[in-house]
């Protein structure tokens, strides 16, 4: 559909479906955005996510929308933003996602170029594709998933997509992830690709919602943006394990902080910032000779560190020990000098 073709029907749309138009962006994308996705809830945790891949700029913007405890929607093709939080509304309210996206459907005046997939909290799954997607297009629904693509370069997608996710292991995010490699490894999008992201929330809400969130991850724009965002995953997962270290050295189970902290850093062995913040943790829990060789790692693959540590004393994050300050910089280039400047 031409974009001067489609003007008129949101501006029609607009009129008909006021309150699903009411806080649709100004900037709504007049042209196909999304090519394929997954929405899945992982029946071991409760966790549900949405996975995308396309060939336009950040379609984690736009495509992917999910609540702990409530479900997740992936709204593409042309598309209409909306259905993202309203479909989450009405499942709040304990609607079922087969009627919360026919009542949708229902008001929109152009269903016919939507593409929608609904999964809840029970991991009912319902999914549209609209008869004026762009070919190949289609969806497949499973078992508390469902996998949708058009604009693909071939029919198989939906398939593949479906298998990959149903052979793949592991946490929910990398099993959708595997599913959009599987639609990548069939031809994908007709156009290439572009940008990816991959939301994750919890089964249920907590009181602290900035939490509930377990995976938020976006590829804007790359020639390879499913090769990055498992790259990113990767490197979340790292993170999480050097979080949860932080957490066994606050309940003062210091060897499993280590295991953590160890962890980490063997997943990625160049990041200067795991290095540092163990030695730092090793020191401040009194088992400095043991965080001297670390800082001197951390010194080697980033001087910047050496800059740092005599700041940190003041602000409690380091022990106040007369000589440790320069113990430590001893360990790292130039005889303990800290770098003169950036």
């Amino acid at each position: 559909m031409h974009i001067t073709r489609l003007v008129p029907v949101l501006a029609a749309a607009a009129v008909v479906f006021p309150a699903a138009f009411a806080s649709v962006p100004s900037a709504t994308p007049l042209r196909p955005v999304a090519t394929y996705s997954i929405v899945a809830r992982d029946p071991a945790t409760g966790e549900m996510g949405v996975a995308v891949q396309s060939h336009w700029f950040s379609v984690g913007s736009i495509v992917p929308w999910a609540e702990a405890g409530v479900g997740a929607v992936a709204t593409q093709s042309f598309v209409e933003p909306s259905y993202g939080p309203l479909g989450l509304q009405a499942m709040k309210a304990g609607i079922a996602p087969e009627k919360a996206l026919a009542d949708l459907l229902a008001k929109d005046p152009h269903p016919e170029v939507r593409q929608v997939a609904f999964v809840d909290a029970a991991g009912r799954v319902a999914a549209h594709t609209g008869a004026k997607c762009i070919p190949a297009a289609g969806h497949r629904t499973g078992k508390g998933y469902s996998v949708e693509a058009n604009l693909m370069l071939g029919d198989e997608v939906p398939e593949a997509m479906a298998r990959g996710f149903e052979a793949a292991s592991g946490p929910l995010a990398e099993r959708m992830l595997a599913a959009l490699e599987a639609a990548q490894s069939v031809g994908g999008d007709i156009r290439g690709k572009q940008s990816a992201a991959i939301l994750v929330v919890r089964a249920k809400p907590t009181d602290k919602p900035w939490t509930d969130r377990l995976v938020d991850l976006r590829v804007e724009d790359s020639d390879h943006p499913l090769a990055e965002i498992r790259r990113l995953l990767a490197l979340s997962r790292a993170y999480d394990l050097m979080n949860q270290g932080d957490e066994a050295v606050a309940a003062g189970k210091m060897d499993e902080a280590l295991v953590k902290y160890s962890r980490a850093e063997t997943m990625f062995p160049d990041n200067d910032e795991f290095v540092f913040w163990h030695a730092v943790t090793l020191v401040t829990n009194g088992r400095g000779e043991e965080a001297l060789p670390l800082f001197g790692k951390s010194f080697r693959m980033n001087p910047a560190w050496m800059l740092l540590v005599p700041r940190l004393p003041a602000v409690g994050q380091l022990p106040d020990t007369p000589g440790l300050v320069e113990k430590i910089l001893a360990t790292g280039p130039k005889a303990g000098r800290a770098p003169s400047g950036h």
